[in-house]
């Protein structure tokens, strides 16, 4: 039997063994939630960063399935169960034209909550300030992807050893900070990267390429017709780079303007992240019928998805950190962040960093439920 057709008859009981083993604490539904009318705005926008992923799966999971889809402005909305408003989750990438994800919140007010990781967050933080009330991930899951029949690296140190090429997005902050440490080198980066499987095919595997750890591995081995044989992965987050990768984050006048809304929203938001995690089917299977609508480039597959659920929970990019919450925040590891490997990366491109800047700034604990967890 073929690796991709073992994985997705063997996926739901994988995943939900280790739903199974995970202590779901005062759990609160949407639906047994208080009335969030004349607290809320009516839709609730949430403005994420890219297609529909199990990554993202969080905001999805606020609507549910049955929400409905706008191919053509990129939108899924519904009711947020019976508390008599509605939830609006907003596709990025090509529908917000690639721009800063700061940018697009302060182009439209509407926006109440977007996804923005930590280094997005610090690098626009002097023109177009977010504050983080949530991190949807613990851990990165962008990595570096290679064909281990071509190369055997243990540590992205290993690649800069190499004459390896290493294809990526342009702008990512995160190869600022791999270039700054020496992990890699310049002459060997090339940010002309799309996507594509294209170029790394064409090199039979002598390329690098960027990736999630919870997407690519399986659909090389499983979807790429040109591969279907594995490939290695190794994640940014062991090199040093400790971000919170896909937070929801307001402008800093919504912490006073819609202090109660967030107090009420962010804990359902929590339980959202706990119910996906126990029953990831409905919502998985409602990211695939909006990848359908929409044309995504990459398509989703019901195996691809509970691959992405396994890896994220055995990786902990999905997990509780190091306490017993779900979405909250270590302060300590965010000023280290920013002092030990932003400042210094930021530096090197001609971008400072504010001196002083604290991880408070950038991020607050205030709304976070320390009863919901995984």
């Amino acid at each position: 039997m073929h690796s991709k057709e073992i994985l997705e008859r063997s996926a739901p009981s994988l995943v939900g063994t280790l739903a199974a083993a995970l202590i779901l604490a005062a759990p609160m539904t949407a639906d047994a939630a208080e009335s969030l009318q004349g607290i809320c705005p009516n839709p609730i926008v949430i403005q994420t960063d890219w297609f529909p992923t199990p990554e993202r799966a969080a905001a999805y999971q606020l609507v549910g399935p049955g929400g409905r889809i706008d191919a053509e402005r990129g939108r899924y909305s519904g009711p947020l169960g019976d508390t008599g408003v509605d939830v609006e989750v907003r596709l990025g990438g090509p529908y917000t034209g690639f721009a800063p994800f700061t940018a697009v919140m302060y182009q439209d007010e509407s926006i109440l909550l977007g996804y923005m990781p930590t280094d997005q967050a610090v690098q626009n933080f002097e023109k177009q300030p977010t504050i983080s009330v949530l991190a949807t991930l613990d851990i990165n899951p962008q990595v570096l992807v290679f064909d281990p029949a071509t190369y055997d690296f243990k540590s992205i140190a290993d690649i800069g050893k190499s004459d390896a090429t290493v294809l990526y997005f342009e702008g990512l902050p995160f190869m600022d900070f791999l270039l700054q440490k020496g992990l890699l080198r310049q002459d060997q980066i090339d940010g002309g990267y799309d996507g594509s499987p294209a170029r790394f095919l064409a090199s039979d595997g002598k390329l690098v390429f960027q990736g999630y750890a919870s997407n690519e591995p399986y659909r090389y081995e499983n979807d790429i017709e040109d591969w279907k044989r594995p490939v290695r992965s190794l994640l940014i987050n062991d090199a040093g780079y400790e971000i919170y990768p896909e937070n929801l984050a307001v402008r800093p006048e919504a912490l006073t303007e819609r202090r109660e809304c967030l107090q009420k929203l962010v804990p359902m938001i929590q339980q959202a992240m706990v119910d996906y995690v126990r029953n990831p089917g409905p919502t998985n299977d409602t990211l695939i019928k909006i990848g359908e609508a929409i044309k995504v480039p990459v398509s989703l597959t019901p195996g691809g998805n509970a691959y992405a659920v396994k890896t994220m929970l055995d990786l902990k990019i999905m997990s509780n950190g190091a306490n017993d919450t779900v979405g909250d925040f270590d302060m300590a590891r965010t000023q280290r962040v920013i002092d030990e490997q932003l400042r210094p990366a930021f530096a090197t491109r001609g971008d400072p960093i504010r001196e002083g800047l604290k991880a408070e700034e950038i991020q607050t604990t205030e709304f976070i439920d320390p009863d919901i967890g995984l």
